[in-house]
């Protein structure tokens, strides 16, 4: 064969090729069912991180008692969903600790989380195990972007986009519960869930909705969306926290601009306290004190199995975890404040409300 020959072969056989490429039809993606998930099947280490996401870092099995980050995925309702554990320095494997369950923002990501509250450094000095779990994003094909492509979590928000309205997050929850339980030795009476904004609202949620796991919740800027009628079947304490300046969860409600650039009407933050403190049947009258200059305190209770809620009004806070950092752009979430710290607070709080029973579990259908 000649060299003109070659040539024409060898162009032949690229338009070939790009031909079938062209061609080629993106799968679609599942559809997530409504289904309670109970059973979980056995995790494994996640091969590559999604663009954007913590880098991975492979262990043979969940459970191992090595210091560090460990992120896995499991499959519920056909979907890989993924979450890092931090363990720390002093846990040894055999002695029950907590669990405290992380939420990022809606629009962020674990290592967002990780990065802005603290939790990992309070769980190295308590010695408590943290896991952050990563929400879906519309198209999981796509890197995930705050505005076009952003992971949030099934809230039971209006706001929330389509595609995201059938993930079940609270299945995802309570199988990652199972799967921490299975692998690590956790104390039952001492599981914890934390949030912030679309992650806070998530965590109030999965305070309703898995009320026989959780011992207590910790939102920071977050509403309880869904269930629209809420009713505690098993008491969970509740601390929550809202800032003065707010721009998207106002302290006495109004309309709000969204980061889209749409307007959306919002109920005032103080009623997702009283709802909690109602569903608990405490007092209706809070106790309120000035814990330091800008920060107040609205303490309700006792409740049901003295249960609580505590209610943070920060002067000047925006948008963000208090005394933490601010990944966002002021423009949109507003200024951060050192005035406390949320995360040794919310720790202070969880420490000493532990459940006072663990109800026995229905068997999986």
């Amino acid at each position: 064969m000649n060299g003109k020959a070659a040539s024409l072969l060898s162009v032949l056989l690229l338009l070939c090729s790009l031909s079938v490429v062209l061609g080629q039809t993106p799968t679609p993606r599942p559809k997530a069912r409504q289904v309670p998930v109970r059973k979980t099947p056995k995790p494994t280490p996640a091969k590559t991180p999604r663009p954007g996401q913590p880098k991975v870092t492979p262990t043979p099995t969940p459970g191992i008692p090595t210091t560090g980050n460990y992120t896995f995925a499991l499959q519920v309702d056909e979907l890989e969903r993924r979450y890092t554990v931090h363990v720390p320095p002093r846990y040894d494997g055999k002695t029950p600790v907590p669990l405290v369950i992380v939420l990022h923002g809606g629009g962020t990501s674990p290592r967002t989380a990780m990065s802005e509250t603290g939790w990992m450094t309070r769980a190295d000095l308590a010695a408590f195990l943290v896991v952050f779990p990563e929400a879906m994003t519309p198209d999981p094909k796509r890197p995930p972007d705050f505005f076009g492509n952003p992971a949030k979590w099934n809230d039971g928000s209006t706001s929330l986009p389509p595609a995201l309205r059938d993930v079940d997050d609270v299945g995802f929850i309570s199988a990652l519960m199972d799967e921490m339980i299975a692998q690590y030795s956790i104390d039952e009476t001492r599981v914890f869930v934390s949030g912030l904004s679309n992650g806070g609202s998530m965590a109030l949620r999965l305070g309703v909705e898995l009320s026989d796991r959780i011992a207590a919740v910790a939102a920071v800027a977050g509403y309880l969306f869904w269930p629209k009628n809420p009713k505690l079947e098993f008491p969970v304490s509740m601390i929550y926290f809202v800032g003065t300046d707010d721009p998207l969860v106002p302290l006495n409600g109004g309309e709000v601009r969204m980061p889209g650039g749409r307007f959306e009407k919002r109920p005032p933050a103080t009623e997702a306290a009283e709802q909690w403190a109602n569903m608990l049947g405490c007092r209706r009258q809070a106790l309120a004190s000035q814990v330091k200059e800008g920060v107040q305190l609205l303490t309700y209770g006792p409740g049901m199995d003295g249960t609580e809620v505590a209610f943070y009004i920060i002067e000047g806070l925006g948008h963000t975890w208090p005394g933490g950092k601010r990944f966002l752009p002021e423009r949109i979430v507003g200024k951060t404040s050192n005035r406390i710290k949320a995360t040794d607070v919310i720790w202070n709080f969880f420490r000493t409300h532990a459940k006072k029973r663990v109800p026995a579990r229905k068997a999986s259908p």
